[in-house]
């Protein structure tokens, strides 16, 4: 009985050596559960970099123009438009056109309804029942935003009196704004400079399209009558006595 008991007593104490030898040689092997798993953040640096490049490159296709709506009927102001059709920019490119601008809340809407708002504005809308000229330009590349971009304001301003809209590619209009002009002020100044070619972008900054007109049809009808004829010699009379009779 004494063996007995002996023996089972050895059986529990081998049993509880390999348990603590179990214990160390785990604890060991995983120096106790306290060293922590190594992150390798190589991983992450190409989905990093991924997402901020695209993140880049939304925020430019979004800001970037790739149609300009030009205004112009003194205030003179351009919309830039982006590739969704919403407005990202507006610049005035004259005092009243500054003013028009600040006053206007038309950023990052639908163009049709920052033109619509322009042509509701109480300031255009008394300059138009006085008999001023609008002019609504679209500048962009050739394709299917500027046609209905185009298509759509034409619509807006159906029943408008003394507004008319055209389409232009913008290989001028670095020009106009190294001038200080807008595209479509710059539009009527080259027609202008065609019948006086002495006359200054700072002359018309702020004309208004009406009087660019007028001027415009002023010295075209005086140039005509100042052909010479062959009983003159040759010899044209020139000039129109004070400049553009002021």
């Amino acid at each position: 009985m004494k063996d007995k008991l002996k023996e089972a007593f050895d059986q529990v104490q081998a049993e509880q050596d390999l348990k603590d030898k179990t214990k160390t040689f785990l604890f060991r092997k995983t120096n106790g559960y306290t060293k922590r798993k190594t992150v390798n953040y190589r991983h992450f640096v190409p989905v990093a970099a991924c997402f901020l490049f695209l993140l880049f490159i939304g925020h430019r296709l979004y800001f970037t123009p790739t149609v300009q709506i030009s205004i112009d009927i003194n205030p003179s102001i351009e919309l830039g438009v982006n590739r969704f059709n919403r407005i990202v920019s507006i610049e005035g490119y004259n005092d009243d056109g500054q003013k028009l601008a600040e006053s206007l809340n038309v950023k990052y809407k639908y163009y049709t309804e920052a033109v619509d708002q322009i042509l509701n504005d109480a300031t255009i809308t008394t300059l138009l029942s006085n008999e001023e000229v609008m002019s609504i330009g679209v500048i962009g590349p050739e394709g299917t935003q500027s046609a209905e971009i185009l298509s759509n304001i034409q619509s807006c301003t159906d029943g408008k009196e003394n507004t008319h809209c055209y389409y232009e590619h913008p290989e001028r209009m670095k020009d106009a704004h190294a001038n200080g002009l807008s595209y479509g002020k710059y539009r009527a100044f080259l027609e202008l400079q065609a019948v006086d070619p002495d006359i200054t972008t700072e002359e018309i900054q702020n004309m208004t399209m009406r009087e660019i007109r007028d001027l415009i049809q002023q010295l075209s009808a005086d140039s005509e009558k100042e052909v010479p004829s062959d009983s003159e010699n040759g010899r044209g009379h020139h000039g129109t006595g004070n400049r553009y009779g002021k």
